[in-house]
């Protein structure tokens, strides 16, 4: 009997090997793009470890939270010509209500102005002295619109120079604020009152940019008011003018602010850097450049500042130049100085790093001694304080200090024009500052 075979047609068998090539082909390109899919998201991340490897990528992604924390929404940004961003950010979405005790609720107007306000000894019209209430990007025009305040942008440049993430915006944990010469490498040429209880300060200090020996050092001219020990729980609030390199980038004068509740080591911050000070202006942007800047043998720029605290809510008012209130520490920050201050300070600080193992040469004020008075030297004039009642009044029995005389020194007087006043400052490194 002949066997019968079944012969499939060649083009069929052809057929059905594409069909199995296509479907491993289609099954291997799904898992492909699957993978791609999953890993979509953590691209940008991947690409940062390629460039930032290890401690570096931990470094990266510190630096995007802390940007995101600090930079809040803005309804209009503007461009200023020393390079600053301003951000115009809704005045309730600003940093200090990130605090739990202020989230919700929206910032105060002013209180009532001590007593005397308008009684204060007379500007120095005809004589040099300009008031500055400018900042460099008001030159652009733009302004921040109503409802808003003007807040400096932190950019990855601020952030990369500073000595420590965890630790920017704040000055050296632990330093020693009394002015002798174990300040742990703060020198200082102040004039202080303390032997009242104090209610804010007013003062006019001239501008100047004072040139810093090295990045990691500044030179400021500020008022101090200040309560508790001078331990672990020292409380300061503390406006003024302040060049600093590491901080800013750059080497122009910048109104500032700070405050700390427990000497510095965990609390406070400058200007806008943590849930602390509470801006009520959209007109001054805290932490940008102050123009113009006193000349040597020139014109002279100053700037006023009155720290004041309100009698019924207790809280701690900042105003700059003449009517112009920047905002308030709300007393719920404090221990001490949610009471009142025990000392007022007003005066030059710079830090000495003792770079290659010298004195610095970092300046403060104009970088002249006082003994060249005015036109040459920084000085601090109208100086004055806010007693119990209320009233502002002149800064009585003050006391000069330079802790390094030989590197910056202080000078005062009183006369009728300028009230209690004091020149300070000077080189640092000189041949009595080795």
């Amino acid at each position: 009997m002949a066997r019968s075979f079944c012969f499939v047609p060649l083009l069929v068998i052809l057929t059905l090997l594409l069909l199995l090539l296509i479907s491993s082909t289609s099954g291997a390109t799904t898992a492909s793009l699957a993978s791609m899919q999953s890993g979509s998201d953590t691209s940008s991340n991947a690409t940062a470890a390629r460039l930032r490897p290890g401690k570096e990528l931990l470094k990266y992604k510190r630096i995007r939270a802390m940007l995101q924390k600090l930079n809040k929404p803005s309804l209009k940004t503007i461009q200023s010509p020393d390079g600053d961003l301003i951000d115009c950010v809704a005045s309730h979405l600003q940093p200090a209500f990130d605090h739990p005790k202020h989230k919700g609720q929206m910032h105060l107007d002013p209180p009532e102005r001590p007593k005397n306000y308008n009684l204060t000894v007379a500007g120095s019209s005809g004589s040099g002295v300009g008031e500055v209430v400018v900042q460099a990007w008001h030159a652009t025009g733009e302004e921040c619109p109503e409802g808003t305040v003007a807040i400096r942008r932190t950019t990855e440049k601020d952030l990369l120079r500073a000595s420590s993430l965890r630790r920017y915006g704040r000055k050296p944990a632990s330093r020693s604020i009394r002015r002798d010469s174990t300040s742990s490498g703060h020198e200082h040429a102040v004039g202080y009152v303390n032997n009242e209880n104090y209610y804010g300060a007013k003062a006019s200090v001239n501008v100047w940019s004072p040139r810093i020996g090295d990045p990691s050092e500044f030179s400021l001219s500020q008022i101090w008011v200040i309560s508790g020990s001078f331990g672990d729980d020292l409380n300061t609030i503390e406006a003024g003018w302040q060049v600093s390199p590491e901080l800013y980038g750059d080497s122009n004068p910048r109104f500032f602010t700070y405050w700390t509740t427990d000497a510095y080591q965990e609390t406070g911050c400058y200007n806008q850097n943590c849930h602390g000070f509470v801006q009520t202006t959209n007109k001054i942007a805290i932490g940008a450049a102050i123009t113009p800047e006193s000349v040597y043998n020139g014109r002279q720029f100053d700037i006023t500042m009155m720290m004041w605290k309100d009698p019924k809510r207790g809280h701690w008012w900042l105003e700059l130049g003449p009517g112009l209130v920047v905002g308030y520490w709300p007393s719920y920050l404090f221990t001490h100085l949610a009471r009142h201050a025990n000392m007022v300070q007003f005066g030059g600080e710079v830090v000495n790093s003792r770079p290659s193992g010298s004195h610095t040469a970092t300046q403060m004020g104009s970088g002249h001694f006082p003994g060249e008075g005015f036109d040459r030297a920084a000085y601090f004039r109208n100086l004055q304080v806010v007693d119990w009642d209320n009233s502002l009044i002149p800064a009585a029995n003050l006391r000069l200090l330079a802790d390094h005389p030989g590197c910056y020194d202080i000078q005062g007087g009183s006369n009728s024009y300028w009230g209690s006043y004091f020149y300070y400052g000077g080189p640092g490194k000189n041949v009595k500052c080795p």
